[in-house]
């Protein structure tokens, strides 16, 4: 069912493989900006009752919501939600102890370098194909730790105009500010542009949907962004010595996000990769969510048969991947020669799923092959650099002359004057 394929030229291979992101929805997603700007919440309730069917007279969780969302979780999903939580603030919490504020003195000039957090952020938890409070926790316990103030939550409600109870507890749990019933490209509109119940954020964070990327994409010339994150992508790379039923599930549970996942094997070894191929047929018909995963996995997935282990290492690189687990003898040799990926998962047992939850990592990460510039949402996505400089006379006086040199050969006279004037 998932094709096997042997790769000869990797660059050409690389090229055609990757899944084309669809455009045609840009249009659709500038209208709903262009009303949510115009129209504030009445457009955005509005569009609630068109894509999910529901009536909502006002958008804000209340504390009587957050109250009632308790008292339909159970004490093991919370106890659950809390050691998710308390291993990621560990992690982020660790991060954020090596950024210390520094002062450089050079010859009299004085330069103060701070790192502050971000003021506000919205985070976008995604609904609809799955629920997902475990995103609650990934982008606002690093936006806490950091000292973010204002920690806002949108995510879509269902038919009832409810938002999963989960969502609601975690969200709580982790120390959000605002949670709000609306989704989609009209909730990224209201972020940013702000309404009369939602305040517009500095910066807008977390994985969605078609819809949300684009918006994300279009507002992002006047609210930040932290990347623009599409379907999920695994990539395993596996020698003869990994076990092909553990690679089976591996690729199943990430096809089963949606039916546009992108999830593939690459191996050097023939026998396990018709054994992965095997393997994959038998558990299809007694799986849950069989139908994204059977999609996914016919249109998007493969195992590349590569020649050489040079020739994976090159692949990989190429393909950047969102996940990478690496399932072979000598996993570390391999991952020092990989520099593209999101996150490298090493070993048998250290599986993507459970990256998802509760290894300390963060799972909002980037995807698109842009693994190549950024990894994972972390404190340093909710902090900035602020700078300060202070340069007395004398030491102004000493740099004149660079100073003249340079602004003269830019052609931009006024910039020396603005000094010259000061040392008269």
């Amino acid at each position: 069912m998932i094709r096997i394929i042997k790769v000869t030229n990797v660059e050409k291979f690389a090229a055609k493989i990757i899944p084309k992101q669809p455009q045609k929805n840009k249009t659709i997603v500038e209208s709903i900006l262009k009303n949510v700007k115009k129209n504030g919440d009445e457009a955005i309730i509005k569009y609630e009752k068109k894509f999910s069917g529901a009536n909502i007279s006002s958008l804000r969780v209340t504390q009587t919501d957050i109250k009632n969302a308790y008292s339909k979780v159970s004490k093991t999903e919370l106890n659950a939600l809390h050691l998710a939580k308390a291993r990621l603030a560990k992690t982020e919490s660790t991060i954020k102890s090596i950024l210390k504020n520094k002062t450089i003195n050079n010859n009299g000039i004085k330069i103060s370098k701070k790192f502050i957090p971000i003021q506000s952020v919205g985070c976008y938890i995604p609904g609809g194909l799955a629920k997902y409070p475990s995103s609650v926790i990934m982008s606002v316990v690093p936006a806490k730790v950091a000292g973010v103030k204002r920690i806002v939550i949108v995510s879509p409600p269902n038919s009832d105009g409810q938002i999963d109870p989960l969502t609601i507890v975690a969200a709580n749990i982790c120390g959000a500010n605002e949670i709000y019933k609306t989704g989609g490209a009209q909730s990224i509109a209201a972020l940013s542009y702000g309404t009369k119940t939602i305040s517009k954020v500095d910066k807008i964070v977390g994985p969605g949907g078609t819809f949300v990327t684009i918006a994300k994409s279009l507002i992002s010339d006047q609210t930040g962004i932290d990347m623009l994150a599409g379907p999920t992508e695994l990539g395993i790379i596996a020698d003869n010595s990994a076990n092909p039923k553990f690679i089976a599930l591996d690729l199943i549970s990430q096809a089963e996000h949606s039916n546009d996942t992108f999830c593939y094997l690459i191996t050097t070894s023939e026998k396990l990769a018709k054994s992965v191929s095997n393997i994959i047929s038998e558990l299809l018909p007694k799986i849950q969510r069989e139908n994204f995963v059977k999609s996914s996995l016919k249109n998007n997935g493969f195992i590349a048969i590569c020649q050489t282990k040079t020739d994976m290492i090159k692949l990989v690189n190429s393909l950047a991947p969102e996940h990478l687990q690496i399932m072979a003898k000598n996993p570390e040799s391999i991952s020092s020669k990989i520099n593209t990926s999101g996150l490298i998962l090493l070993g048998n047992n250290t599986p993507s799923s459970a990256s998802d939850y509760v290894l300390g990592s963060n799972h909002i990460l980037p995807t698109n092959g842009f693994g190549k510039i950024r990894g994972s949402l972390s404190v340093l996505d909710f902090i900035k650099v602020n700078t300060q400089v202070t340069c007395s006379k004398s030491s102004l006086s000493k740099i004149s002359k660079s100073l003249e040199v340079l602004t003269n050969a830019e052609g931009l006279p006024n910039h020396y004057e603005a000094v010259r004037g000061r040392l008269k």
